[in-house]
């Protein structure tokens, strides 16, 4: 993100294009974020370009394919306006600069070839892919679902693709119990760097940032921002530790 200034289970299955996901059972019943039991009634995320259903692990878990479900069920944010889409990213009619515009959820994407360069800048640790998604403007204390399905029981490390002005910690619950956390962030600010707003530009991958043991099956996946926040999130890589 350019940063200027800031800041009971029912039967229901769910139908996405030629796609259809059978409904949770008791293995997926999960907490809300205050820790209050309930069953979850967020869905996974499907649009025109998506075609939806659980994001698949091992693989990438994009964190801006959040679930469907709104404030305080598919996420928490600290204010109901999306800081990229439509406003950094004013609405001209395309996909990234609309992406999900009426969610909370701050979402921006990767640009390469403007001048000054943004993304594609001297200072990145690595290269990310043009045009991906990433959630933005985080702050402590915010979080978001994520349905994956979990291909095979087993022991799994977890990279992170990722920018953050000052480092911090981010958790990682599984069907509402804690899975991992405080996962520490490294700051990717470098004193070298003559543009203020791109510090939160310097992409980087958080080798391993987790090893953890995953369940097979349909699983709901949470994110939570626990400290500083301002960190750009764009996908968790999920591999099989045993490779």
């Amino acid at each position: 993100m350019l940063r200027h200034t800031r800041r009971t289970l029912t039967a229901t299955f769910f139908v996405f294009g030629l796609v259809t996901f059978a409904p949770l059972t008791d293995a997926q019943f999960s907490t809300s974020a205050s820790g209050n039991a309930a069953a979850y009634k967020g869905q996974p995320f499907h649009d025109q370009q998506y075609s939806g259903g659980p994001q698949t692990i091992p693989g990438k878990v994009q964190c801006a394919y959040y679930d469907f479900g709104g404030e305080g069920v598919a996420y928490h944010d600290t204010d109901a306006v999306n800081h990229g889409s439509g406003e950094l990213n004013p609405l001209d009619g395309s996909y990234l600069n609309g992406f999900r515009v009426n969610e909370g959820v701050d979402i921006s994407y990767v640009k390469v070839g403007r001048q000054p360069p943004v993304d594609d800048n001297p200072y990145n640790q690595v290269v990310p892919p043009p045009g991906q998604l990433y959630v933005g403007w985080t702050h402590p204390g915010e979080w978001f679902n994520l349905t994956v399905q979990v291909a095979k029981a087993g022991r799994y490390t977890i990279d992170l693709l990722y920018t953050s002005q000052h480092g911090g910690d981010i958790g990682l619950d599984l069907d509402g119990k804690t899975l991992a956390t405080p996962l520490k962030i490294q700051a990717t600010a470098s004193s070298a760097e003559p543009l203020a707003w791109r510090q939160w530009h310097h992409w980087n991958t958080a080798k391993k940032l987790a090893e953890v043991e995953l369940p097979a099956g349909l699983h709901v996946l949470t994110v939570h921002i626990v400290t500083e926040g301002d960190m750009n999130l764009a996908y968790l890589e999920f591999r099989n530790a045993q490779n």
